[in-house]
C-alpha cells in the first residue's frame, strides 16, 4: 500500500531548540530513526512543524528541506505566528522562498479560547489564503468552535483539523465513547467545505496503546461528518509512537496505526488509496 503520511514530525535537538521535549521524545528523530518505522511499501510524507523555538522556524524549514531526500518529505507545514501583523507578512514571504512549503501551523492547542478569531489572527489567515497556503489547526476539543469560526471568516483558506481535535478516547481497557460536545463540534466544522480532517493523533491521546474497538467510533464520526474525500491519514510520528509508563518509543506503532485505520476503512468500503494518499495529495497541492 502506498502511503502519503500527512502528519510527520522530525527533530534534532543538536540542531534546533525545543522547549517541550521530555522523556523518550527528548531524543533525535530524523532519517535514521524514521527508516526503522515504515508505514507502507511506498511512503512519502508531509512534515508538520515540531514547535522548535519561534526564532528558529525558518531554520527548521531549511533543515527539513536539506534532509527531504532521505526522509521522503515532499511537503512542509512550517511554523508561523499568524497574529503578529507585519512580522507575520514578512515571515510568510520568507517561507514562500522554499518550494516545499505547502502550509503553516500556528499551534493553537495551548492558546486561550478564541485566539483564532482575533482581528490580528484573521488578518494573518487572510494573508495565508492569499498566498495559496494551507492551515493546520491543532486544537483541543473545546476549541473546535473557534476553528469553525475561522473557516467561516476566511472561506478561501484551506484548513485541516489535526488529530480529530484531540478528543478524550480513554484506553483499550477503559474506552470512552465520543462525547456530545466533540461530536457537535466535528459536525459544525465539517459543514464548512474548506475544512478537512486528519485521522491522526488518537494513539497519543490513548497513551500510546489502543485498539480498533476503542478508536473506531471516533473514526466513524469523522467519516460521517466529513465524507470520504476530506479524510487524511497521518501517523503523528514519533509522538504517537511513545507510550506512557513504559520503556518509551516503539517504532512499530507507526505501521500499527496505519493497519488500524486500513482495517477500519476496509470494513466501511472506503477507498484506501484516497485515504492514505490521494486526499492528502490534493489537500496540500502535491498532485
Amino acid at each position: 500500500m502506498r502511503v502519503l503520511d500527512s502528519h510527520l514530525h522530525l527533530w534534532n535537538p543538536s540542531r534546533l531548540d525545543y522547549d517541550w521535549l521530555e522523556g523518550p521524545l527528548a531524543n533525535r528523530f530524523t532519517a535514521d530513526e524514521l527508516a526503522q518505522a515504515p508505514a507502507g511499501t511506498e511512503t512519502a510524507a508531509v512534515f508538520v512543524q515540531a514547535e522548535c523555538v519561534q526564532a528558529q522556524f525558518l531554520d527548521e524549514v531549511r533543515w527539513v528541506s536539506e534532509t527531504a531526500a532521505d526522509t521522503g518529505v515532499i511537503g512542509i507545514v512550517a511554523g508561523a505566528r499568524l497574529d503578529r501583523g507585519e512580522a507575520t507578512i514578512q515571515h510568510l514571504d520568507a517561507l514562500a522562498e522554499t518550494a516545499l512549503v505547502v502550509g503553516v501551523r500556528h499551534l493553537l492547542q495551548g492558546e486561550p479560547l478564541a485566539t483564532a478569531t482575533t482581528p490580528a489572527f484573521l488578518a494573518g489567515a487572510e494573508a495565508l489564503a492569499a498566498r495559496g497556503l494551507r492551515f493546520d489547526a491543532c486544537v483541543r476539543a473545546p476549541q473546535l468552535p473557534d476553528v469553525s469560526a475561522l473557516a467561516a471568516a476566511v472561506p478561501d483558506l484551506a484548513i485541516v483539523l489535526d488529530h480529530l481535535g484531540k478528543p478524550a478516547v480513554g484506553t483499550p481497557s477503559r474506552p470512552q465513547a465520543p462525547d456530545a460536545a466533540w461530536m457537535r463540534g466535528i459536525r459544525e466544522l465539517a459543514a464548512h467545505p474548506n475544512v478537512s480532517v486528519k485521522l491522526s493523533g488518537l494513539p497519543a491521546e490513548s497513551g500510546g496503546d489502543w485498539d480498533g474497538a476503542q478508536v473506531n467510533p471516533f473514526l466513524d464520526a469523522a467519516a460521517e461528518a466529513f465524507g470520504p474525500d476530506r479524510l487524511l491519514w497521518g501517523s503523528d510520528w514519533p509522538v504517537s509512537a511513545v507510550a506512557a509508563g513504559d520503556a518509551g518509543y516503539r517504532p512499530e506503532r507507526r505501521e500499527l496505526w496505519a493497519r488500524t485505520v486500513e482495517d477500519w476503512a476496509a470494513h466501511r468500503d472506503l477507498d484506501a488509496d484516497d485515504l492514505f494518499w490521494g486526499n492528502a495529495a490534493r489537500f496540500y497541492g502535491l498532485t
